[in-house]
């Protein structure tokens, strides 16, 4: 089993900055695949970014260039700063990990953006 809780959720203006944080525990290792969703009012959840055992990251085309993800192994942490925020990127923001077919999911994170 593993647990997440994300963190660093709030409100901010167009243009600026949040960064999330999703703090793992349980048997989490540093091959599981980690991953940030989405899922704004009225929309279905959508892939983010995500970072492989091996630090490969992938982004959606939306946020390309203004969210960067990584992790801390050693704290079992993962991030995701966001810069350059705009207001349709107001979501909940949702922590996964797959780690030997097994998916994981957090409880969520509401970031809001207002111009």
């Amino acid at each position: 089993q593993v647990q997440l809780v994300e963190s660093g959720g709030g409100s901010v203006q167009a243009g600026g900055s949040l960064k999330l944080s999703c703090a793992a525990s349980g048997n989490i290792r540093s091959s599981c695949g980690m991953y940030w969703y989405r899922q704004a009012p009225g929309k279905e959840r959508e892939f983010a970014s995500g970072i492989d055992g091996n630090g490969a990251t992938r982004y959606a085309d939306s946020v390309k260039g203004r969210f960067t993800i990584s992790r801390d192994s050693a704290k079992a942490t993962l991030y995701l700063q966001m810069n350059s925020l705009k207001t349709e990127d107001t979501a909940v923001y949702y922590c996964a990990a797959l780690c030997s077919g097994q998916s994981y999911w957090g409880q969520g994170t509401q970031v809001t953006v207002s111009s």
